[in-house]
């Protein structure tokens, strides 16, 4: 004879039907895999294309400026830099002032990637704007940003 759980089913069914975490969580999971679908073709995901990007500047970053961009801890950044590194699409450096900080840049392969995967991330991310209708990402976005 099985004891009925010290919650009652309906709890999980309010936490189920109104917990923006999970909403979140499923969102973003769903809209990860559509990225990662449609930059299958180049061999890379969404999260690897978003850290690429967000090497894509004037100066070489520092890894706890990528790490904060992202909002990952520098070990996540550091597993995730890896498989990148060995595929010579992004470097890792010692500053040349600072020998405690590491940097990190696109290589020009890297670069030349980064190039062919924002017009597949352009019409990957127009479709959802349209999937969301008039004024919907812009809502969406402003929304989540006063989360963070």
């Amino acid at each position: 004879m099985s004891k009925s759980p010290p919650i009652p089913f309906s709890t999980t069914l309010f936490v189920k039907d109104t917990c923006l975490c999970l909403h979140v969580q499923r969102a973003a999971r769903a809209l990860a895999r559509q990225f990662d679908e449609a930059l299958r073709p180049l061999d890379i995901t969404n999260g690897q294309f978003s850290l690429m990007m967000s090497l894509n500047r004037p100066e070489p970053p520092s890894m706890s400026a990528v790490a904060s961009l992202l909002a990952m801890d520098r070990t996540t950044l550091t597993a995730a830099l890896k498989p990148l590194e060995r595929r010579g699409l992004v470097e890792v450096f010692v500053d040349s002032t600072d020998r405690r900080l590491r940097r990190l840049r696109l290589t020009a392969e890297g670069g030349r990637l980064l190039a062919e995967a924002v017009p597949i991330w352009k019409d990957t991310h127009e479709a959802v704007d349209r999937s969301l209708g008039e004024g919907g990402a812009d809502r969406l976005r402003a929304d989540l940003l006063a989360l963070t």
